[in-house]
């Protein structure tokens, strides 16, 4: 039995945040737009994100917040639709809201209101969904293949039915996440079209490290201190918590974007302090060392950070007024600079992005359009644009949605 034959002037693949605004956007144009997704439920990582209060947007957002092959390419669709702009969305649409730090928007109620927001608009422009729906093949249409009288660039074929369409958006996210459906489809079309793709890995995700070299500080598992973290340039000061694999909490989410496997970090566990200083003003005390930085870093923390330090230094543990004072240099040096090599990380289960994906060489950065395929558009996480924790990667799938969704 042959599948029914729609066309549609508008094919988005992937009803998440990118997808969903794109459609919003296209169908105000009056463009006839259908969404297809692989999933039951409806933009499942909108749902669990933000503790379940979704960070929506930060006020804050600049192309300094992503991280890309070229760091210039999302400040068009940034300065085209705004986190102001998002704010006035769902403003209209009543949603309470408060800023929880560094211009961090979250829903004062469930994420559960921005998807019924974003569905709700999809539904006024008269967007049609397709879900659950696989599909099973894209057949790029050439110019002398094309049915006189239509314009379609594309053939999407599911198990449902055969979609003809003139624009296909591809916004099927990354790899992230894969227990709520995340995959690699959105990549396999790129590569189907000879679109080139950027080396993946798992972003702003927790660090893992060698049982033998961090095997005292699993017993510390749950404690968190307030440091700043660097890699090769990139610095974030926020909280560093301490699991029984290695490390994670906001700072450490950060810098794993920027962390190469194999390389040191950088943690400064005094940022605020100056190590010599604090020695300086108890030369002459007997305090004992754990004793003393216990009044500015948890003691769980400084007991075992101390024991393991020492041991490496070669340095004894007694009063502050027995050190040298180069070994006193070296304690503080270690404190404001310890490194640290992670062995890994938690791995997509656990992270919050992809880094990489599509080149951005490849696209229009105002339209998200191929370059070499006309009619072909990629936007959100699938491309490599990954933003800063805090909602930045939000921001994006709405100003890329919402590029593209000016001209599909």
């Amino acid at each position: 039995m042959s599948l029914p034959k729609l066309y549609k002037d508008v094919v988005i693949v992937g009803a998440g945040a990118a997808g969903m605004m794109c459609a919003i956007e296209a169908g105000k144009r009056g463009r006839s737009v259908i969404l297809i997704d692989h999933a039951s439920k409806l933009a499942e990582k909108i749902r669990i994100s933000g503790g379940g209060r979704c960070n929506f947007t930060n006020r804050y957002t600049t192309a300094e917040n992503f991280i890309s092959g070229n760091p210039h390419f999302c400040r068009s669709a940034l300065a085209r639709f705004t986190p102001q702009d998002f704010i006035a969305l769902i403003e209209k649409h009543g949603i309470r809201y408060h800023e929880k730090k560094l211009g961090q928007l979250f829903c004062d109620g469930s994420s559960q209101q921005i998807i019924d927001m974003l569905h709700g608009e999809c539904t006024a422009v008269g967007i049609e969904w397709q879900m659950p729906s696989t599909i099973k093949e894209i057949v790029n249409l050439s110019s002398d293949r094309k049915k006189p009288g239509t314009e379609s660039n594309f053939s999407v074929i599911t198990e449902r039915n055969t979609i003809e369409t003139k624009s296909l958006v591809i916004a099927t996210g990354g790899l992230s996440i894969p227990q709520i459906g995340a995959s690699a489809l959105g990549y396999q079309i790129a590569n189907q079209f000879g679109v080139r793709v950027t080396p993946l890995r798992p972003g702003l995700v927790g660090l893992i490290f060698s049982a033998d070299e961090f095997s005292a500080f699993k017993e510390i598992s749950g404690v968190a201190i307030d440091a700043e973290v660097s890699y090769n340039g990139a610095s974030f000061r926020e909280n560093v918590l301490f699991t029984h694999r290695g490390l994670s909490g906001p700072a450490i989410l950060q810098i794993s974007s920027y962390w190469q496997l194999g390389k040191p970090l950088h943690l400064n566990l005094l940022p605020q302090q100056h190590a010599q200083q604090i020695f300086l003003l108890y030369r002459r005390s007997a305090v004992l060392l754990p004793n003393l930085l216990a009044r500015y870093l948890p003691k769980r923390f400084v007991q075992t950070w101390c024991t393991s330090m020492l041991a490496r230094l070669a340095i004894a543990a007694k009063p502050i007024c027995d050190y040298r004072e180069n070994e006193l240099l070296l304690i503080a040096d270690n404190l404001h600079n310890w490194q640290i090599i992670p062995s890994g990380t938690i791995g997509y289960k656990k992270a919050e992005v992809t880094i990489g994906g599509i080149d951005t060489l490849e696209l229009s950065s105002k339209t998200m359009e191929s370059k070499h395929t006309p009619g072909l558009f990629f936007i959100g996480e699938v491309v490599d644009v990954t933003g800063h924790l805090g909602g930045f990667n939000f921001q994006w799938a709405w100003s890329s949605g919402y590029a593209a969704g000016q001209v599909v």
